[in-house]
């Protein structure tokens, strides 16, 4: 009745009517209010951009890839074969995704560096160094891992919440109460909504998620009711690659 009218069609006088409509049904029920209503005091909200180069060897990677995924859906579309396109597409833009982030994540045994690995790390060691907390989001468990080893092997304290995390309350208190506890590694779409995480300052969304709202949620895990110190929110983009592009369809969805 509702649900197909306004967020599925593209009948904006339907969508308009129907929005009406469950608003006067909802109306004596839910009273919606947004975070700026109810917490005017809330402190500053600072977001960021931070654009990363790929290291050589990676963006060779990288551009192999593109190039190899291009000719496959070329002979796909000579040969009437459209259909596989479709799957093929997603295929090549979840692999660019990931060798954007770090090329360990597709080959498991890949010697190449990662430019933007390194360029949080960096950011990271002068966190740690001013006593800062830091909420780390990414769409790929495997790219909250590899941050995992090294913070193994750096002896940094940290806790990780993701989609096989079974004592939720645990890790997230372990997080918020312990001044040792630095950072929160979580993947997006298992602690994007509905946690307190107060006690952090920072917070970096590692990878683009097609949905902009999903990064809104994750940021304000930290800038809610309760938090008492600015919030610096940071966005990781390596520059010529699909996370631009990402970013590009999150601002039409954003402000259209």
């Amino acid at each position: 009745e509702f649900i197909n009218p306004i967020e599925k069609q593209n009948d904006e006088l339907e969508r308009e009517i129907k929005q009406k409509k469950l608003k006067k049904i909802i109306n004596p029920f839910i009273l919606r209010r947004t975070k700026q209503e109810v917490a005017k005091d809330l402190p500053d909200l600072t977001e960021t951009v931070r654009y990363c180069s790929m290291s050589e060897d990676q963006e060779n990677f990288y551009e192999a890839e593109k190039s190899r995924f291009r000719n496959l859906m070329l002979e796909n579309i000579e040969q009437n074969e459209k259909q596989k396109n479709n799957m093929l597409a997603l295929q090549g833009l979840t692999k660019l995704r990931q060798i954007a982030n770090h090329p360990l994540l597709v080959d498991e045994k890949s010697k190449i560096s990662s430019g933007k690995f390194d360029e949080i790390i960096s950011m990271l060691e002068s966190l740690m160094a001013e006593n800062h907390k830091v909420l780390i989001f990414s769409t790929f468990v495997k790219h909250l891992e590899l941050f995992e080893e090294y913070f193994k092997s750096a002896k940094w304290r940290y806790s990780i919440l993701t989609g096989q995390t079974v004592k939720r309350e645990e890790v997230i208190d372990e997080f918020q109460n312990n001044e040792e506890n630095k950072i929160f590694l979580i993947s997006l779409k298992a602690g994007g909504s509905g946690l307190n995480l107060t006690s952090a300052e920072y917070v970096f969304i590692i990878d683009p998620w097609w949905n902009p709202a999903a990064e809104l949620q994750a940021i304000s895990r930290a800038h809610r009711i309760g938090q008492k110190n600015k919030v610096f929110a940071y966005r990781f983009i390596c520059e010529n690659t699909i996370e631009q592009k990402i970013v590009k369809l999150q601002d039409c969805l954003l402000y259209t």
